[in-house]
């Protein structure tokens, strides 16, 4: 399900111009508009003409709280309007025109692009260029899903269960950068706190059978399976006392010395369930996963370039056990295993399924921060070791990939989506004023 917001809509015209035919053409629209998924629309009826008009209608919908404004060129109009609109609201812009309407003898009707030009204009000479704009019948709903994005983070509370593992300095974050670029709030919890929630036995027990249900536990033994349940309760509990949006964990080292395992298998049935977690601290990466699901992505996770094969141009994109289990290929044996922490790892180990997959990374370096993006297709493949994985064969060469992640310093960690959202995210970058790197 894609993250709600609610979008400003109004319509600029000038009475020179077929204002009228315009109005057709808008009121035809709201109907469409309407059918948006998970969009609450705060629509301005009338034709906005005058200046006077167009203060009215920035004041109504600023004190909506919108998320975004439409604002459509549904003739040319004056140059004051779009202004007024960005100085009052602040909030990202989409300039939609119309197609012309069929001539009558007389002068261009609309002559909506234009206005949607003037407005453009403007907009990028008061420094503002941050705007969209779409020409057409329809809005364009990959800016809709843009401003999703940027209000799901927005909206996010985000908790550190300790800190980022040990050694990995490029997962660190500037807190009170990320909350001025995002508005996204962190906060630290002690690891304890995860896994040290009253829970009852009866949740335990419904746990447990979750968890054997799910998973070939053969591997394991009774206590460790007892342990991923108890974590999944635990875990459960505390992100919703403290109403997060997601987490990110130091899985590693000391997890598995104080629990007794690590929170991998848990995890990876948490994350089936619509939890959003990081682990090793990732908090960006964690971030980039409140992203992808915000524009629909399921279950999105945390995963490593972690092999690269150049003769056959794929890499695989590997993780120690922590992928949501939800999507496995159906065909793997899907099982618990200790093979790391001394035998007190206790992973999910299956093969991902096949299919269109993005990956993402929202990556701060050196004061700035960027989203990297690519675009791939996950094979099948045989279970030939532990973990989670899938193997990718992406659009460019992995020799391509491999030379632009190094170079631009992206942190090892990226986020992998199945499906196909590169485009909302690339707007939603020129929204932030981010860099691309693709």
């Amino acid at each position: 399900m894609k993250h709600r917001i609610k979008l400003g809509v109004l319509c600029l015209a000038r009475t020179t111009f077929d204002f009228n035919g315009a109005k057709e053409i808008f009121d035809a629209r709201k109907k469409d508009l309407r059918n948006l998924e998970n969009v609450d629309l705060q629509i301005i009826e009338d034709l906005v003409i005058e200046v006077e008009d167009g203060e009215r209608a920035a004041k109504e919908l600023a004190s909506k709280g919108v998320d975004g404004v439409v604002i459509i060129s549904g003739t040319f109009h004056l140059g004051h309007l779009a202004l007024i609109l960005d100085k009052v609201i602040r909030k990202p812009i989409l300039l939609w025109g119309f197609n012309e309407l069929p001539y009558d003898g007389g002068k261009i009707r609309l002559n909506s692009v234009c206005g949607v030009n003037l407005n453009a204009s403007n907009l990028y000479k008061s420094g503002n260029d941050t705007f969209h704009v779409t020409i057409g019948d329809e809005i364009d709903r990959d800016w809709v899903d843009a401003v999703r994005i940027k209000s799901a983070l927005q909206n996010a509370h985000i908790g550190l269960s300790g800190f980022r593992a040990h050694g990995f300095f490029n997962l660190g974050v500037d807190e009170l950068k990320t909350f001025k670029e995002t508005g996204v709030l962190l906060d630290q919890f002690p690891i304890s706190e995860m896994y040290g929630q009253e829970v009852s036995e009866e949740e335990i027990q419904e746990r447990e059978r979750e968890v054997r249900k799910k998973f070939d536990t053969s591997g394991v033994t009774d206590e460790q399976v007892k342990k991923v349940a108890r974590l999944i309760a635990s875990t459960k509990k505390f992100m919703d006392v403290n109403r997060l949006t997601g987490l990110a964990v130091r899985c590693w080292p000391e997890y598995a010395n104080n629990y007794g395992i690590s929170p991998c298998a848990a995890m990876s049935i948490l994350q089936s369930q619509g939890y959003v977690m990081g682990c090793e601290g990732d908090v960006e990466g964690t971030l980039t996963m409140i992203a992808a699901k915000a524009v629909g992505g399921e279950t999105p996770f945390l995963a490593d370039l972690s092999q690269v094969n150049f003769k056959e141009d794929f890499a695989l994109m590997w993780h120690c056990g922590v992928a949501p289990c939800n999507l496995w290929d159906g065909k793997s044996k899907r099982s618990l295993d200790t093979y790391f922490a001394g035998g007190r790892g206790v992973t999910a180990d299956f093969v991902m399924k096949s299919g269109k997959v993005n990956i993402f990374r929202i990556d701060s370096a050196r004061g700035r921060t960027r989203l990297y993006m690519g675009t791939g297709e996950a094979m099948a493949m045989d279970k030939e070791l532990k973990g989670t994985y899938a193997k990718v064969r992406f659009n460019k060469s992995i020799g391509d990939i491999i030379e632009q992640v190094v170079y631009s310093g992206i942190a090892h960690h990226v986020v992998m989506v199945y499906g196909d959202f590169i485009k909302p995210f690339e707007i939603f970058a020129r929204l932030m004023g981010w860099e691309v790197i693709r």
